[in-house]
């Protein structure tokens, strides 16, 4: 294993890169661009693998991402850089590359996914692979019935449509493959890959690193009063058992250019 390898103690990013490398067709020299690119995963891997007449440029827009990736990095790894940049708006002198990555990124695509991957595609060599990861529908599905149940027994109909909504906007598989379609892209494949994710119980669930800043907080945006909310969710983590296992999708979409 080399010393830029996934770190093993990332149960949420590093099995989606893996789900990512399985589809990446990968060579040294390459140029890579990989968006969304957080703290690294799997950017440093990339790179490593790409060697040093390669090129890896990771692009997050959360500027406390990059200096973390940056200071990870210090001076090894001459060919990788990180930039704050908005994959939903990338500047026109931007290069084109060998390789689009993205792990976990499709999220980041929003209000318009579709227009977001055009706008990657334009930065993608002719005869070159994009291959992005992304938590699908039917993500955690077990979850949101019982939010739903418990808005149900308490009668909050406007806190259950916008749920309702929320769930509805994840993407799926197909649509993503649609997506690729419609750009023309060749040798299209989109696979799942399921990822049950342990939850703790109580106030262990409420606070796990995982869910909340990320899944949980979407639920508690569906209220408008956050008292209501954390009554509401407390009740839903006094009953984990009732929908564990917590299974995760794991979406690679993956195509070719022209």
């Amino acid at each position: 294993m080399g010393a830029w390898s996934l770190p093993k103690h990332d149960y949420w990013s590093t099995p989606f890169a893996e789900s990512l490398l399985k589809h990446l067709d990968l060579f040294t020299g390459a140029t890579i661009l990989d968006v969304a690119s957080g703290h690294g995963i799997p950017a440093f891997y990339l790179a490593e693998h790409v060697g040093p007449s390669g090129q890896v440029l990771g692009i997050d827009v959360n500027a406390r991402q990059v200096a973390s990736a940056r200071m990870i990095q210090g001076d090894q790894l001459r060919w990788l850089s990180f930039q704050c940049l908005d994959v939903r708006s990338l500047p026109a002198n931007l290069p084109s590359f060998d390789r689009i990555t993205g792990n976990l990124s499709v999220m980041f695509f929003r209000p318009d996914r579709f227009a977001t991957l055009e706008g990657l595609s334009a930065h993608l060599k002719p005869g070159g692979q994009i291959v992005v990861t992304f938590p699908s529908l039917g993500t955690f599905d077990s979850l949101w019935r019982r939010v739903d149940q418990e808005m149900a027994v308490r009668q909050l109909r406007t806190e259950r449509r916008r749920l309702e909504a929320y769930i509805a906007e994840r993407p799926s598989a197909e649509e993503g493959r649609g997506w690729l379609h419609k750009l023309g892209f060749e040798r299209i494949v989109v696979s799942e890959y399921p990822l049950e994710v342990v939850a703790g119980h109580g106030q262990a669930f409420l606070h796990d690193p995982l869910l909340r800043g990320g899944f949980l907080d979407d639920v508690y945006e569906c209220f408008e009063d956050p008292r209501l909310a954390d009554t509401v969710m407390t009740a839903v983590s006094e009953d984990v058992p009732s929908f564990v296992p917590l299974v995760a999708q794991r979406c690679v979409l993956s195509g070719w250019k022209p």
